[in-house]
């Protein structure tokens, strides 16, 4: 655009010239010529006219581009205020959606923090069976205990009156491996009833007099026992307990400062699980 208006004014000048000599031709012609001048004018005369009528086209044609690129520039305009407008947008957009991110953000942070409170309540809950006096855990006189090995929960008597707890085996065959004393025994799996082998070193013997009867020498291993609040790996002694309702029996070798039994209570705590056990080394 910058170039057109300086070519323009040159074609209107150059148009002006053309009619200022047109009209000196015009008044020459009214001096009298010979048959050869006037005929060599009338032939200047044409070539005149077509120039003019050439620059008339070109001054149009000037005209008509001078139109579209104001069409254009028009256009171009529209487009770019339909951008600023997209790019406006778009910027919105991308606020709600960052705004929107940051709020389901904290509500799942929310629900982590509420989920993790209600975790601790029910463990507090859990261990809320404490002795206000001599902070122990109260027990009932049945408890679910879970084992390892055999990594099951069990009914256990919990008795103060036993010394050492002791575990239900049957089919108890004791052997050496490298010159130290193992035992292989089966248990009786507490929801299926089948018999579940297990082989264990035996920590020592202990001999058990039963009323109105010879004494019996029995083995003892080492088990990890978790229920409650308690995490311990003790001594069992193994017995036939077939005639008991309950394969566990929990004695003074765990109970011992750590608890109180209140006997006409039965599953004070929550059940455990091989969900629960963390492994020790």
């Amino acid at each position: 655009m910058g170039n057109f208006y300086p070519h323009l004014t040159k074609i209107i000048a150059r148009f002006f010239t053309l009619i200022f000599i047109l009209f000196l031709l015009i008044g020459c012609n009214a001096v009298d010529m010979n048959p050869a001048e006037k005929e060599n004018l009338e032939k200047h005369n044409q070539t005149l006219q077509q120039e003019l009528d050439a620059y008339v086209g070109l001054e149009e044609e000037l005209s008509s581009r001078k139109a579209a690129i104001s069409e254009r520039e028009a256009e171009l305009v529209t487009l770019f205020i339909d951008l600023l407008k997209k790019e406006k947008s778009l910027e919105i957009g991308k606020a709600e959606f960052e705004d929107k991110q940051r709020r389901i953000l904290a509500e799942l942070r929310a629900k982590e923090t509420s989920n993790s409170e209600r975790n601790i309540a029910a463990r507090n809950l859990n261990n809320s069976h404490v002795d206000s006096k001599s902070n122990r855990i109260v027990l009932g006189g049945i408890e679910k205990v879970f084992l390892d090995p055999p990594n099951l929960v069990f009914n256990a008597r919990i008795d103060t009156g036993a010394k050492t707890s002791s575990l239900n085996a049957i089919d108890m065959v004791e052997f050496e491996r490298d010159g130290k004393p193992y035992i292989k025994f089966k248990v009786i799996h507490p929801e299926t009833g089948e018999k579940v082998e297990l082989t264990r070193r035996v920590r020592r013997h202990v001999r058990i007099k039963e009323h109105m009867s010879d004494s019996h020498r029995r083995p003892i291993v080492r088990l990890r026992v978790k229920f409650a609040n308690i995490d311990e790996r003790i001594d069992f002694t193994l017995v036939d307990r077939r005639k008991f309702a309950q394969q566990v029996l929990i004695g003074r070798n765990l109970l011992q400062d750590l608890a109180i039994v209140d006997v006409s209570k039965k599953f004070t705590e929550q059940s455990v699980s091989s969900n629960d056990l963390v492994e020790i080394n």
